[in-house]
């Protein structure tokens, strides 16, 4: 079994590539996905986990996701980071996260994303990154 972060290190790069089969090879038949817990339902399975992120590969390109900081427990990873990419009409949305993977074996089954989606819309809709989120991203990556 590999360590839960080289997986989600996996993961990230099969999303940087834009490969989506190969980003849903990771996780579970029967995976529970909140990307925005509290803003958004979780979506339920591999087929709805493809169509989330069908919708996603149109709006995101150079994208440039990082962690900052994790830990495992067990069969659970935590995560820092920051979603980084820029919009069809060029605009760069960073959005600062944490993230909760539960694993069985080496498959993701849950995955539980703590952001604050406000955040990015007011990024899309053009607005100066705020100071505590500049500061947030000058961080090293691991």
């Amino acid at each position: 079994m590999a360590p839960r972060f080289q997986i989600l290190q996996k993961v990230i790069a099969a999303w940087q590539a834009k490969d989506i089969e190969r980003v849903l090879s990771f996780m579970a038949d029967d995976i529970v996905w909140h990307y925005a817990v509290g803003s958004m339902p979780p979506v339920r399975g591999k087929a709805a986990a493809r169509k989330l992120l069908q919708r996603f590969q149109g709006d995101m390109h150079g994208i440039h996701w990082r962690i900052f900081a994790h830990a495992e427990a067990g069969d659970r990873l935590f995560v820092e980071g920051v979603d980084d990419y820029t919009t069809p009409e060029g605009r760069r949305v960073a959005t600062p996260y944490a993230g909760v993977l539960d694993f069985d074996g080496d498959l993701i089954v849950g995955w539980r994303d703590y952001v604050d989606l406000g955040v990015a819309d007011a990024q899309k809709a053009g607005q100066p990154f705020s100071r505590q989120v500049l500061e947030l991203l000058d961080r090293p990556s691991e």
